[in-house]
């Protein structure tokens, strides 16, 4: 049976910096520190930095080859591990390469999740990089020097049992073990001021449709399959033409089935070149069940009650339909999906006004008021930028102003 969470270990080195290089990578059964697979090798002349990236490469492709799920990767290397997590920019052109080969393959598991650990801990891939390095200096085979610790070192206690500090990191932890991908909870991605590497993400272009007859009357359109007005295809038109300005090359075009959708999305895939458009049930509109076609204050007098439990609650659904928390548990299973898909590529989505404004909600892991106090246009467009350890940027709110002169 594969583990479903391993720990890597990697790290490399050379003689010189440039020099004779090499690097060791250790997969290790998180539970019992059990080793379950080494990687060394002597890689000629290069930079430490360099040997390191190639051990944690080494190090994830041995993990995928278990079949693991999830990985935590420790290094010894502050650089790798600020560089991966996007805290640091990647400066030297000659890392960028590795550093987006190794977000590649953390694409392939459900969550990676990156750790700086002194030297004085790593000495397993240390000894391996070591021999590596002396195999490629010609002093000796690619052996390691030493006898591997064979469990990993728990993790220090740094506040009381009791502490807030520490119940907050339990709390943490534990959404970060459950979430289903390193984008779902953006509680667990690292924080930073320091801009992020925007090669290594997958920039999600976010449209809403444009108008319909509903749109203007300001009516609960959700399953309903309304299509698009005469000013709403105008809108279309000019949508289009500012995601070409935006992306001028995505990588796929994925709508919501209803025809709204549809036709927006054909309309920017025709001018990105003839980007074929897929099709994502988890990004069709609110159910909003017996008040499908019905206005506000129409709403309002027929089902006050029903409506005041609404408004206080995303848990709760209209009459017959869907809760916006079941809504948002279908989007974040779509954006989770991708980001697998499209590591580091560009995707246009384009969808209604609920899914996209609690997509953007759990982007900026804000509260519930917030899709009340956000507004989004018809054919209004949204740029949010996700990385495989979990960090996410939204860019741009609501775009409208290719819709001025409309």
């Amino acid at each position: 049976m594969a583990p479903r969470v391993v720990v890597v270990e990697a790290d490399g080195g050379s003689r010189g910096n440039p020099g004779p290089a090499g690097y060791g990578a250790v997969v290790r059964d998180q539970d019992t520190g059990e080793v379950l697979a080494e990687r060394s090798e002597s890689i000629g002349v290069a930079t430490n930095n360099v040997a390191e990236y190639r051990g944690l490469i080494a190090g994830l492709e041995a993990a995928a080859e278990l079949g693991a799920a999830e990985v935590e990767a420790r290094m010894d290397s502050k650089l790798v591990v600020e560089q991966m997590c996007g805290r640091w920019q990647i400066k030297h052109p000659g890392l960028r390469p590795l550093a987006a080969q190794a977000a590649g393959l953390a694409s392939r598991f459900a969550a990676v999740r990156y750790q700086w650990i002194p030297r004085d801990r790593n000495r397993h891939a240390d000894a391996l990089a070591n021999a590596a390095m002396d195999a490629a200096a010609g002093k000796a085979p690619a052996r390691a020097a030493v006898a591997p610790p064979r469990v990993v070192e728990p993790p220090r206690e740094v506040a009381a049992p009791d502490s807030p500090a520490r119940a907050r990191a339990r709390e943490v932890a534990a959404r970060a073990a459950s979430a289903t991908t390193t984008g779902t909870d953006p509680a667990t991605a690292p924080a930073s001021w320091e801009p992020r590497p925007s090669f290594t993400a997958t920039r999600l272009i976010l449209v809403r449709h444009g108008e319909t007859a509903y749109t203007e009357q300001r009516r609960y359109s959700g399953r309903g399959d309304v299509p698009l007005s005469e000013r709403g295809r105008a809108q279309v038109r000019a949508t289009a033409a500012r995601v070409t300005r935006l992306a001028p090359t995505v990588a796929a075009v994925v709508s919501s089935p209803l025809s709204r959708c549809t036709a927006t999305a054909e309309a920017i895939a025709g001018a990105l070149g003839g980007v074929p458009v897929r099709c994502e049930d988890d990004l069709v509109e609110c159910d909003f069940g017996a008040w499908e076609g019905r206005t506000f204050a129409e709403v309002r007098q027929e089902w006050p009650g029903e409506m005041d439990a609404w408004l206080a609650s995303t848990r709760v659904a209209p009459p017959d339909g869907e809760s916006f928390a079941d809504v948002a548990e279908r989007c974040r299973r779509a954006v989770d999906g991708l980001c697998r898909a499209y590591p580091g590529e560009t995707v246009v989505v384009v969808s209604h006004v609920s899914p996209i404004k609690l997509v953007l909600r759990d982007a900026l892991a804000a509260g519930d008021g917030f899709l009340h106090r956000l507004f989004l246009d018809a054919a209004g467009i949204s740029v949010l930028d996700t990385w495989p350890d979990g960090g996410v940027a939204v860019r741009t709110v609501n775009d409208t102003a290719h819709l001025a002169a409309i």
